[in-house]
């Protein structure tokens, strides 16, 4: 059974989440912040991580650099449902830079649960293929 760490400061994101894949026989770590969500990392293992960009007490993106940093080798979904960039709008693309620090994939806040599941899915498709696999088109 697949190991999720979600990590969100918001209680109703986390639990919809956690609740969610549970139902899809994932076992689910929910953490409530960064803080918490690196204790968790640090006391057990896990095969995805799906991390929220924006969280008090870890400013913009140091939660995805420290999380990406402690654990490289487990596929981060960082998540936000803050503003991105668009044609009309000089606003950073905020799920972009996730991906430059460490992000495997980004997920824009509202989600479907399909969209989340595909995500996890495709996550934990890529961990299981040897390195040279990974690389090739």
């Amino acid at each position: 059974m697949p190991r999720i760490l979600v990590v969100d400061d918001d209680p109703m994101v986390g639990a919809t989440i956690e609740v969610l894949l549970q139902r899809q026989g994932f076992d689910v770590t929910l953490a409530d912040g960064g803080e918490t969500g690196l204790a968790a990392l640090e006391a057990q293992s896990f095969d995805v991580m799906l991390v929220d960009i924006f969280m008090p007490h870890m400013r913009g993106f140091e939660s995805i650099r420290i999380f990406h940093e402690r654990a490289p080798a487990i596929p981060l979904i960082a998540m936000s449902g803050y503003a991105f960039a668009s044609s009309a709008s000089p606003t950073p693309d905020f799920l972009r830079m996730a991906l430059e620090l460490g992000a495997t994939r980004c997920l824009r806040k509202p989600f479907t649960p399909d969209a989340l599941l595909t995500t996890i899915r495709e996550c934990l498709g890529e961990a299981a293929l040897p390195k040279d696999k990974k690389e090739a088109p």
